[in-house]
């Protein structure tokens, strides 16, 4: 629930507010919150019905079945003034609604600045709250009653540090996840412990935490009443269909169960900002990709071009989070998004890259250093039970490796290795023939899904980024300066697709950097390889793959050996155990991003 700020009752005709004049009457015929999203009109709507206003849309405090659920709201804003510095103070209140919390601070005399949002725009509000610019350590305090959900928790610690001063107050009311399910899919409440951990990194103390659950829980109990009290009311009124409330009931008592089973909470959250931590985390915009480009040249010697950036981190999947000394973006932790196959099931996996710190910043190895800050940090928002990704992995440097390790970050999930072949004469196979792919191939999209489906059915035990149609054109064809040879490989009588390769030539030879095909097939598509390693005069072929697939390259000869790239797995929170990962990747080098 949200506070929509806004009283509307049966008896007036209309109600005078801050945000303009809203009628009041509620038939079976209209409503006054008919405008109002899903599902915030229906908690009005039947509030007006029940209660004969319809002030608050938060969650009342019931400490006994007595209490309406008016008065338990109410209980729950005095719970929340007492907790305020005494005024006259600056205040920065920011909630879901129509102002009538602001109106109420001011009031008790308070220099209260809103932002707000009324219940239809509620994905508005982090926007908001992101753009809000003050002088800074101006506000007392700042006050979030049920809108901490909707704002990145990077976005709500940054505005804080910014804004209060040395033991400002910070007071957060909401919903969160107490503990995360063991099964896939995002949450939508924030993780408390991952909340109360990055409060800690900005530098705020926290002096109270008041578990208000078994007291919230109720208000679930009181809508499931009162929207099946006035069910036909409701669907009348404001236009819904059946479907519409039975949805919203099995929602509520989904949300009760999680509730009882200790998965889900209400709770006070008071934080005092007790010191200016000396390094900055945020989540980096392409506004900022200079600095990070500044601070790669400085961190690896060599340049990235701001078209690799935008290969990378310019669509939805790209994930930053920066550190920044002062003005200064001293390090970087990244990820990529990728859509994989986890045991057989669609899943989403983040590829972590462009780890780095500045050289002058590498001291600290500790919990208390840049780069632990920046890992936890990424690894709390975005991997794990309840987060965008399930899974992540990598291809760290063995330092990097051992550092996170000891922190207790990563864990070995298995290692890569190589093969590699001398090349062969360039004189065709019988049974088998090459084509070239590249975008304009009207045959590509076809054949290519089709070696993916039949790769995909051997990667039942398995976990492998999908390799269809539309991944290839963006990993190989749509590179923004790397040239690869996308190969298809078919029967030459019958045009029977066997699979499809992706060589890269370099200094170090001809590298199969990707392979799409039935694990029985890989011999015959190494077979072609080196006959193309030979045509273009490399010194070798050679590809890199995960050790607990090295059987099926065997089988085409070879040369194995050792390399120095452990690939990591998250062991920060709640995420599948290590175990059930270990042996179990498919990579290669074109799951890298810079090969």
């Amino acid at each position: 629930m949200t506070n929509t700020n806004q009283e509307v009752t049966l008896s007036s005709t209309q109600h005078d507010q801050q945000a303009g004049h809203i009628p009041s009457t509620a038939t079976d015929s209209s409503s006054p919150f008919t405008d109002w999203a899903f599902p915030f009109n229906v908690y009005a709507h039947a509030l007006l019905l029940q209660e004969g206003k319809a002030a608050y849309l938060h969650y009342g405090l019931l400490q006994n079945d007595k209490v309406s659920l008016q008065a338990a709201q109410q209980f729950s804003m005095n719970l929340l003034r007492t907790r305020l510095p005494s005024p006259p103070c600056r205040i920065l209140e920011v909630s879901t609604g129509l102002n009538s919390v602001l109106s109420l601070l001011s009031q008790c005399g308070y220099e209260v600045h809103g932002i707000t949002r009324d219940p239809q725009q509620t994905t508005a509000i982090q926007e908001s709250v992101e753009a809000f610019e003050a002088q800074s350590e101006s506000f007392k305090a700042l006050l979030f009653q049920e809108s901490a959900r909707y704002i990145e928790p990077l976005i709500i610690f940054n505005k804080a540090l910014d804004l209060l001063p040395l033991s400002g107050d910070l007071i957060i009311i909401d919903e969160f996840a107490l503990q995360q399910h063991d099964q896939a899919g995002i949450e939508a409440l924030h993780s408390l412990n991952d909340l109360l951990a990055l409060a800690e990194r900005f530098g705020f103390e926290l002096i109270e935490h008041l578990d208000l659950s078994t007291i919230a829980a109720p208000t679930l109990d009181y809508l499931l009443q009162v929207t099946q009290i006035h069910q036909q009311s409701l669907i009348k009124s404001l236009a819904l269909s059946d479907e519409q409330l039975t949805r919203l009931n099995a929602s509520n008592e989904l949300y009760h169960k999680r509730y009882a089973s200790g998965h889900y909470g209400y709770a006070l959250l008071h934080f005092r900002k007790k010191t200016m931590p000396k390094w900055h985390l945020r989540i980096l915009q392409e506004s900022q990709m200079p600095e990070m480009l500044d601070l790669f040249k400085r961190a690896f010697n060599h340049d990235m071009a701001p078209a690799i950036w935008q290969w990378k981190y310019g669509s939805e999947s790209g994930k930053k989070i920066g550190l920044w000394r002062g003005n200064q973006l001293i390090g970087h932790y990244g990820g990529i998004g990728r859509d994989i196959l986890f045991f057989g099931q669609p899943q989403r996996a983040v590829q972590i890259g462009d780890v780095m710190v500045d050289m002058n910043e590498r001291g600290t190895l500790t919990r208390k250093g840049p780069f632990f800050l920046m890992a936890a940090t990424f690894l709390e928002r975005y991997i794990g039970y309840g987060k965008p990704y399930l899974v992540g992995f990598g291809f760290p440097n063995e330092r990097a490796m051992k550092v996170a390790e000891r922190l207790g970050l990563y864990a070995e999930a298995g290692r890569m290795i190589e093969f590699s072949w001398n090349p062969r004469s360039r004189f065709p196979l019988l049974g088998t023939r090459l084509q070239l792919i590249d975008r304009g191939a009207d045959f590509a999209t076809r054949a290519v899904n089709e070696c993916w489906q039949r790769m995909a059915a051997d990667m039942q035990t398995a976990m492998i980024g999908v390799r269809d149609w539309r991944y290839l054109q963006y990993r190989y064809l749509g590179h923004p300066n790397q040239p690869y040879q996308v190969i298809l490989v078919r029967n030459r009588f019958g045009g029977e697709t066997r699979g499809v390769m992706v060589l890269r030539h370099d200094t170090h030879g001809c590298e199969i950097i990707d392979i799409i095909a039935p694990l029985t097939e890989i011999p015959l598509l190494v077979l072609h390889a080196r006959r193309l390693a030979g045509m273009s005069g490399d010194h070798r072929l050679f590809c890199r793959i995960t050790e607990n697939f090295a059987a099926h390259f065997a089988g085409a000869g070879g040369i194995r050996q050792a390399l120095d790239i452990r690939i990591p797995a998250s062991t920060w929170g709640a995420v599948p155990a290590a175990d059930s990962l270990r042996d179990h990747w498919w990579l290669m080098s074109g799951d890298t991003d810079f090969r």
